[in-house]
C-alpha cells in the first residue's frame, strides 16, 4: 500500500457531529429531568425526534426491543449521553451489525446469550410464520449444548449472517414434507419474498418463473431441487462477485468495460478463477439477463450475453442501505477534498456558461419592472417643481407605455443582458465553489458557512454588477423628459469613463453583500423544506423556493439600492448632489425623511424575487439536463429517486433524512433501522393485535413502523 494510501482511507470516515449542535439538539426534546439531569423517554426518542412507531396500539414488545439501542440502563431515561452515544455508533463503519448486537444485547453486558437470541428471533414476524427451531444443531455449535456459551461481538456477526441461511434451510425443509429434495415454485417464491426480500429485485420478483423455467435443466419446471435453491441464493448474496469476474474480462479485452458485451461462454470460463462461483449460478444469472434483454428489446436473443447495466437489474436494495449512503456521502466529499485543478477550473468555467444563460433568462423576464423600480426610486420629493411623475409603480408602468409604447419598458435591456451574463454567473459561481469547500463530511453545511458563501459571492459580483448598473440605470431615467434626447450605450460609457463607471460601488457592495447573504442560505433551506419525502426537488418546489427567498432579501436591502441609485444618476439643474455614501445617506434623510429609504421596495421585492426564481430554476434545470460530472459535489436535491432502477419498494423508503434537526449520524437512522430488517430479516409486528388492516406480507413490516404510508408501498406492486 502506498504511504499515504491508509491516510486517505482513514479520512475518508463519516465523523459524528459536534457535541455543541448535539447538545442544542437534545435539549429541544429532552422535556424532563432528574436529579439535575434532562432526559426524554423512549417513545419521545422514537415518535417525536425520530418519527418511528407514530401512532396508536403500538405492540409493547417492539416498541422495547427498539427503545433498548438507545436506552443502555433500562431505566426509561434517555440522556444527552446514551443520546450522544448512539449518534457515534449510527457513524461507525459496521454501525450496521453493532446496532444489531445492541438489539440483541438486552442487558448491556457487553455479550449475547441463548435466552437473548431467543428472546429476539421470537419476537419478529418471520417466527410467527415460519417458527425457528432452537433445538436445531445449529444452536447447539454455536450455544453448546447447554446453552451455556457466551457470544461474543466479532462471534455474532458470523452467526447472524449463519442464522440467515440455517433459517432458509429449516424453511425448505419444512415445505419438502416427502423429503425428496423439491419444494413447489410456489413456496420458492414464498421463500424469497418473505426471508430474502432484502436481496429480491423488483424485476426478479415480477419475472422469477420466466427466469427459473429458463435455468432448471429438470423436467419438473415448477419443482425447485436443493442445489437450484442454494445457487439462486447465493447467486443472490454475491452479485458483487459476479460484477468483478465481469470486470476481469473486460479488463483482459483491453477496452473500455462500460460498451463490452460478454457472452456466457466468456463468462464461463473466466469464472473458473473465483472458486464459490458454479456453473449453475451463471446458469441462472443469464436467465435472468435473457429474460430482461427480452422485456426491454422485445428480441428473442439467439446469443445470451451480459452488460454492465444488467447488474443493476440483479441488485435490489444494497444501495438503500446505511454504509452504501455513508459511502456515497464520504465519496462525495472525498471527490470534492481531492479534485483536480484543471477539474475545478473546467466545472467553475461550466457553471459560469450555465448562470449566464440562466441569468439572462431571470433578467429579461422581470425588466419592466426593474424598470419601474429605477424610476420611482430617482423621482425626487423636493427640488424641481412639478417633476414628480408618477403617483405609484402601476401608474409609472402605464405612462412609460402611453409615452414610450410597450418597447420603452425594455429600455437599456441590451447592456443589461451583456452584463447579467458574468454578474449572475460569477455570483452563482462563486456562492457554489465555497459552499463546496465549506461543506463538512457528513455533507452538511453550517448557517455561518452558507452565509459567508453568499456574502462572497455577493462581493464577487460587484465587480461587473457597478459598471452596469450606471449605464442601466441612466438609460433607464433618460426617457422620462420628452424634451431631452436619449443617449445610447456607449456615449454613456464614455461620458463616465473607467472611474465613473465604478461611482457608487459603496454603495453597491453595501446592497449585493447582504442581499446574497440572506438569498442564498434561505434559498438552499426552502429547498429542503419544499422538497418530497426523498429529498428531490421538482421544478415548481425550485421555482417556489427562489421567489420566497428574494423577498426578504430584496426587501431588506433596498435603503442600500436607493443610496446606490441616487449616487449614480447625472442629476439634473436644480436637483440634490451627493458627495459619496455617507454624504447621501445624510441628505435623503434630511430632505426626504425615513420614507425616502424604502422607494420602490415593493417593485424591487416584485423583480427580484421572480428574477432570482427564473433564474435559480434555469441555472439547475440545466444543471440536470446536462447532467456533467467533474467529480465535484452534486447537486443538491436533483437526483428524483423515483428511477426506473429502483424498484418501488425502494420508492416508497426513506432513504436519507432531511430533518434539520437529525444531525450527525442521526441523517443515517431510518436506513439504519429499516437495513437491519431488510439485511437480517428481523422484522418487528407494529401493533398489539394485527388485523386484515396490516401491511402485505410482501412489505416489510418496519416501512409502517418508519413512517412510510403502506398505500404507497401496496400500489408499487
Amino acid at each position: 500500500m502506498p504511504p499515504n494510501a491508509k491516510d486517505s482511507v482513514q479520512q475518508r470516515q463519516l465523523t459524528s457531529t459536534n457535541q455543541d449542535e448535539l447538545s442544542s439538539v437534545f435539549n429541544r426534546y429532552a422535556h424532563h429531568e432528574h436529579l439535575g439531569q434532562r432526559y426524554m423517554t423512549p417513545n419521545e426518542f422514537l415518535q417525536d425526534y425520530l418519527g418511528y412507531l407514530k401512532g396508536d396500539n403500538i405492540d409493547p414488545t417492539t416498541l422495547n426491543i427498539l427503545a433498548s439501542l438507545v436506552d443502555l440502563n433500562k431505566d426509561q431515561k434517555i440522556t444527552i449521553t446514551e443520546f450522544a452515544n448512539f449518534e457515534t455508533l449510527l457513524t461507525a463503519s459496521d454501525s450496521l451489525y453493532r446496532i444489531a448486537f445492541q438489539l440483541f444485547d438486552r442487558h448491556g453486558q457487553g455479550f449475547i446469550t441463548f435466552d437473548d437470541f431467543q428472546y429476539i428471533v421470537a419476537a419478529t414476524k418471520q417466527f410467527k410464520e415460519f417458527p425457528f427451531n432452537f433445538d436445531s444443531e445449529f444452536v447447539r455449535m454455536h450455544f453448546g449444548v447447554n446453552r451455556q456459551r457466551h457470544i461474543t461481538y466479532k462471534e455474532f456477526t458470523q452467526i447472524l449472517l449463519d442464522f440467515i441461511d440455517e433459517q432458509t434451510t429449516q424453511t425448505f425443509r419444512k415445505f419438502d414434507k416427502v423429503n425428496v429434495g423439491y419444494i413447489s415454485l410456489k413456496n420458492f417464491e414464498l421463500i424469497l419474498k418473505e426471508l430474502r426480500q432484502y436481496q429480491l429485485s423488483e424485476f426478479i420478483s415480477t419475472h422469477l418463473v420466466d427466469i427459473v423455467r429458463l435455468s432448471t435443466s429438470t423436467a419438473l419446471p415448477n419443482q425447485i431441487s436443493y442445489p437450484y435453491f442454494t445457487a439462486f441464493l447465493q447467486l443472490l448474496s454475491n452479485v458483487e462477485s459476479m460484477r468483478k469476474i465481469y470486470l476481469s474480462i473486460c479488463e483482459k479485452k483491453a477496452h473500455t468495460y462500460k460498451s463490452s458485451v460478454i457472452t456466457k461462454d466468456e463468462f464461463l470460463t473466466e469464472a473458473q478463477h473465483f472458486p464459490r462461483t458454479t456453473p449453475i449460478q451463471i446458469d441462472i444469472l443469464f436467465a435472468i439477463t435473457h429474460v430482461w434483454h427480452q422485456k426491454t428489446t422485445g428480441k428473442d436473443a439467439s446469443t445470451e450475453y451480459i452488460e454492465l447495466h444488467d447488474f443493476d437489474v440483479i441488485s435490489a436494495n444494497e444501495h438503500l442501505l446505511p454504509y452504501r449512503l455513508r459511502s456515497e456521502i464520504v465519496d462525495e466529499h472525498y471527490k470534492v477534498e481531492h479534485q483536480s485543478v484543471l477539474m475545478k477550473v473546467l466545472e467553475s468555467g461550466y457553471r459560469f456558461a450555465l448562470g449566464s444563460i440562466a441569468g439572462a433568462v431571470g433578467a429579461t423576464a422581470v425588466y419592466p419592472i426593474d424598470l419601474v423600480k429605477t424610476r420611482m426610486q430617482n423621482q425626487r420629493s423636493t427640488s424641481i417643481v412639478g417633476e414628480r411623475l408618477y403617483r405609484n409603480s402601476i401608474d409609472c408602468f402605464k405612462k412609460v407605455v402611453r409615452h414610450e409604447g410597450i418597447f420603452g419598458l425594455y429600455r437599456g435591456l441590451i447592456p443589461q443582458l451583456v452584463g447579467v451574463a458574468p454578474e449572475k454567473a460569477i455570483k452563482l459561481t462563486v456562492n457554489d465553489f465555497i459552499r463546496d469547500r465549506l461543506t463538512l463530511a457528513d455533507g452538511s453545511i453550517p448557517l455561518w458557512a452558507e452565509i459567508v458563501a453568499g456574502g462572497c459571492a455577493g462581493a464577487s459580483q460587484v465587480t461587473f454588477t457597478n459598471p452596469l448598473e450606471i449605464v442601466k440605470i441612466r438609460l433607464q431615467v433618460a426617457g422620462e423628459l420628452q424634451s431631452v434626447r436619449r443617449p445610447a450605450a456607449s456615449e454613456v460609457v464614455r461620458e463616465l469613463g473607467l472611474r465613473g463607471l465604478y461611482k457608487g460601488a459603496r454603495a453597491c457592495f453595501l446592497r449585493d453583500i447582504p442581499f446574497s447573504a440572506i438569498y442564498f442560505p434561505a434559498y438552499a433551506h426552502m429547498k429542503k423544506r419544499s422538497a418530497d419525502e426523498h429529498g428531490y426537488n421538482d421544478p415548481k418546489s425550485l421555482f417556489v423556493s427562489g421567489l420566497l427567498a428574494g423577498i426578504p432579501a430584496a426587501g431588506l436591502c433596498t435603503p442600500a439600492d436607493v443610496v446606490k441609485t441616487r449616487l449614480q444618476v447625472q442629476a439634473r439643474k436644480g436637483q440634490t448632489k451627493y458627495n459619496g455614501l455617507t454624504d447621501a445617506f445624510r441628505k435623503i434623510y434630511a430632505e426626504e425623511g425615513w420614507t425616502a429609504f424604502w422607494k420602490g421596495a415593493g417593485a424591487r421585492m416584485f423583480r427580484s424575487s421572480p428574477q432570482f426564481g427564473f433564474t435559480l430554476l434555469t441555472y439547475e434545470l440545466l444543471q440536470r439536463a446536462l447532467n456533467i460530472d467533474f467529480q465535484g459535489r452534486k447537486l443538491e436535491g436533483s437526483q428524483h429517486v423515483d428511477q426506473e432502477q429502483y424498484s418501488p419498494k425502494s420508492r416508497a423508503s426513506i432513504i436519507l433524512s432531511t430533518n434539520p434537526d437529525h444531525v450527525g449520524g442521526f441523517r443515517l437512522a431510518q436506513a439504519t433501522f429499516e437495513g437491519i430488517e431488510t439485511r437480517f430479516g428481523l422484522a418487528f409486528p407494529k401493533y398489539r393485535n394485527p388485523t386484515s388492516s396490516e401491511a402485505s406480507p410482501t412489505i416489510p413490516p418496519l416501512t409502517t413502523l418508519l413512517g412510510v404510508n403502506p398505500s404507497q408501498a401496496t400500489s408499487a406492486h
